[in-house]
């Protein structure tokens, strides 16, 4: 392979070039060698230039992982546009992110799956076609199209150079709500992208006959961040139809959260997976055990959107840490503060057209979350959000989660700050168990894991919610205890929307 394949806007052109009849893309019903892959894609970008999509437009994409989520932002890198993905939600909280995305006249390019588009009322629907110009993946093409990659054997210097300019151009922009609930609209480059899977995989091994599941949304860096493994190894990605008992089926890898993994491993089928890549929450050790006696090597990490997905990461072991520093990446800490530079680093907050730097004068990105050095690895002992002061005492929610999820009929939990007339504010506990939760005694559970004033007042059943990330919404748990616990008062301290 070239040594400048790496910096190539479109990848999947070298590997047509040189493994076309190898299988690149799974769905349900196709799978598609890289030389059939690269025809599509080539084919829908010339249907976008017809409608009148270039170089620098915003493609705003609606919608949950399908085929053409895939394509589609494919297509918009052939072509040098930039692709912002959201999750599907009602229309008035769509029209919140297009703000971000659009200034006034600004041509307003959204593509929408038919399932999300399904949701909206006819009022709503007829306010999208006149906000927008939505796109229509079955129209006719445009007679050419330009392609920003060319044989790599035919390149010349000058070719090579733009070809690197052009990574460093926007090419993604994935939304995160932050400590403040106002949607932020965190922009990549290609290069900060390929960093990122190029410094995982430094680490954890996947290579070209493997294939891994997209298990996590594209509108979702975590999700988007398994695209560009798959194309800096040139290996086989399978789009699933959300039933992940049979979409696993054929997978070796694949980003999960525990609860995932120990529901795979205890229906006993049989699998492919080599590694699974876990987060969200503290891992039971004998959940890791238990992967291992089936021959899967779990991983756990640290991570976040305006890095471009993991910043640390490790095999799960004994040691409660998320593990060392991956290449490209640097990170520091001030006072227990997590703070982190490097290659991966998102190239700023997009703002219908501009960038809002997110580092400091010095070059660094406060993430709000802390933590410290066990022996040379990262320790996250909480957000800096998540701390609150009960009679004089600092309390981190993630601390209490991590002891309580380790009981062994925990499967997750999350803890929430109330209010309390005589020391400010107390903990509540939200858990996920098959079992009664007055069964699990949990009080005298924790007696001897946690000092008294951090044992939880209170333990609430925790409601199933979809989980559309690696990561539980805190969020989304606070809004519906609020809703469905009156007696108790939710703290107004900033939270994290992950």
């Amino acid at each position: 392979m070239s040594p400048h394949s790496l910096h190539q806007p479109c990848l999947w052109h070298t590997w047509a070039q040189t493994r076309p009849d190898d299988i690149a893309l799974i769905t349900a019903d196709t799978e598609y060698t890289w030389q059939a892959l690269t025809e599509q894609i080539h084919h829908l970008a010339r249907v976008l230039a017809a409608q009148g999509v270039s170089e620098g437009a915003v493609v705003t994409v609606v919608s949950n992982n399908s085929p053409d989520v895939v394509m589609l932002y494919l297509a918009c890198s052939q072509l040098g546009a930039i692709t912002a993905l959201t999750m599907p939600q009602p229309y008035q909280l769509i029209q919140k992110n297009l703000r971000v995305l659009y200034g006034e006249g600004q041509r307003q390019f959204v593509w929408i799956s038919d399932s999300a588009i399904s949701g909206f009322s006819e009022q709503d629907r007829q306010r999208l076609f006149t906000d927008c110009q939505v796109l229509n993946l079955q129209a006719p093409a445009a007679a050419s199209a330009p392609c920003l990659a060319r044989d790599a054997e035919r390149q010349d210097a000058k070719q090579r150079d733009t070809e690197q300019r052009n990574t460093e151009k926007i090419a993604s922009i994935v939304f995160t709500s932050g400590s403040s609930g106002v949607p932020k609209a965190v922009a990549h480059t290609q290069a900060q992208h390929l960093a990122s899977a190029r410094g995982l995989l430094a680490v954890l091994s996947f290579q070209q006959h493997d294939c891994w599941l997209l298990s996590l949304p594209m509108y979702h860096v975590s999700g988007l961040s398994i695209l560009y493994r798959w194309l800096t190894v040139g290996a086989c990605l399978k789009i699933g139809s959300g039933q992940l008992e049979q979409d696993i089926q054929g997978a070796t890898h694949a980003s999960l959260v525990a609860t995932q993994l120990k529901r795979l491993l205890d229906h006993r089928q049989p699998l492919q997976l080599s590694h699974v890549l876990l987060g969200g929450s503290d891992v039971p050790l004998p959940l890791c055990q238990q992967a291992r006696d089936s021959g899967i090597e779990t991983w756990l990490g640290y991570g976040m959107t305006e890095a471009a997905s993991t910043v640390t990461a490790k095999p799960t072991d004994h040691i409660p840490s998320a593990g060392r520093v991956l290449p490209n990446r640097q990170v520091q800490l001030r006072n227990h503060r997590i703070f982190i530079s490097g290659d991966t680093l998102a190239s700023g907050y997009y703002h219908q057209g501009q960038l809002i730097p997110l580092m400091d004068e010095q070059g660094w990105f406060d993430t709000k979350d802390v933590g410290l050095w066990v022996d040379g690895e990262l320790r996250i002992t909480g957000r800096a959000d998540n701390q609150f002061i009960s009679g004089g005492e600092n309390i981190h929610c993630e601390e209490i989660e991590a002891v309580l999820n380790r009981h062994p009929d925990i499967r997750q939990s999350m803890v929430i700050p109330v209010h309390c007339p005589e020391y400010g504010a107390r903990p509540i506990a939200l858990i996920d168990s098959p079992s009664d939760l007055s069964a699990l005694q949990l009080p005298l559970w924790l007696a001897d894991k946690l000092t008294r004033f951090k044992i939880p007042d209170a333990f609430f059943p925790m409601p199933q919610q979809p989980q559309t990330g690696i990561k539980l919404s805190r969020k989304a748990m606070k809004e519906w205890f609020s809703d469905n616990q009156n007696e108790y008062q939710l703290m107004n301290d900033p939270e994290s929307a992950q």
